[in-house]
């Protein structure tokens, strides 16, 4: 039974995922932040707050990226969703084989792609980023890029610890990227990983602001 949820949850989901893209409006700000970081041929690492990620995998379909998954059995169902939008992932999390998750994305960036992180997840606290994201951005020498999204029509499932979102079909969305963050050899990782998670605020804010106008 788990081999045949394995094998039909992930395709179903992308089912979904891109019908629900097909339907919507999708409009991108800060844009040019991202396109100036490929001209300069830089790598970066996408951050992203966990409950946002759903849009992504749409967004952000066949774009050379790695993302962080957890290796819980949730995390393979996206992993395996993921790879049907042609998006890699690298299995480990902050709380589960973190250095398996640490060596599979130095791979895949050496590789050529960026890579992704929820630095909030996978189970919280909700909008607090953890040290770990600032101190791999230092080792490996790639600036973070913040990128969110804004959904009109959304199911928020209340009772999860970060009020998970899922886009709904025939609705608009806006994704957006904000500044690229850089953390030096001397920066304290601590006010960096608070930098980050005041950036990804202020681009929500901004991203609901023009979903809104």
């Amino acid at each position: 039974m788990k081999a045949l949820l394995r094998l039909i949850v992930p395709r179903l989901a992308w089912l979904y995922i891109t019908f629900v893209g097909m339907t919507s409006r999708i409009r991108v700000i800060g844009e040019e932040r991202r396109s100036a970081l490929r001209r300069e041929e830089k790598r970066f690492i996408y951050a992203f707050w966990h409950a946002r990620q759903v849009f992504f995998t749409y967004s952000h379909r066949r774009d050379r990226v790695a993302v962080l998954v957890s290796k819980s059995a949730d995390g393979e169902l996206i992993a395996r969703t993921m790879a049907l939008f042609g998006i890699k992932a690298c299995r480990g999390s902050s709380s589960r084989q973190a250095v398996a998750g640490a060596k599979a994305m130095v791979t895949a960036l050496r590789d050529g792609f960026d890579l992704g992180i929820t630095p909030d997840g996978p189970r919280g606290p909700a909008g607090v980023v953890k040290a770990g994201l600032p101190a791999l951005a230092r080792t490996l020498q790639v600036p973070i890029l913040p990128i969110t999204n804004a959904l009109s029509r959304k199911i928020v499932f209340k009772k999860s610890w970060d009020r998970y979102e899922v886009p709904l079909p025939f609705g608009q969305v806006v994704v957006g990227y904000g500044k690229p963050i850089t953390v030096e050899p001397g920066d304290d990782l601590d006010s960096k990983a608070e930098e980050i998670a005041r950036a990804l605020d202020r681009l929500d804010a901004q991203a609901r602001a023009d979903l809104e106008a």
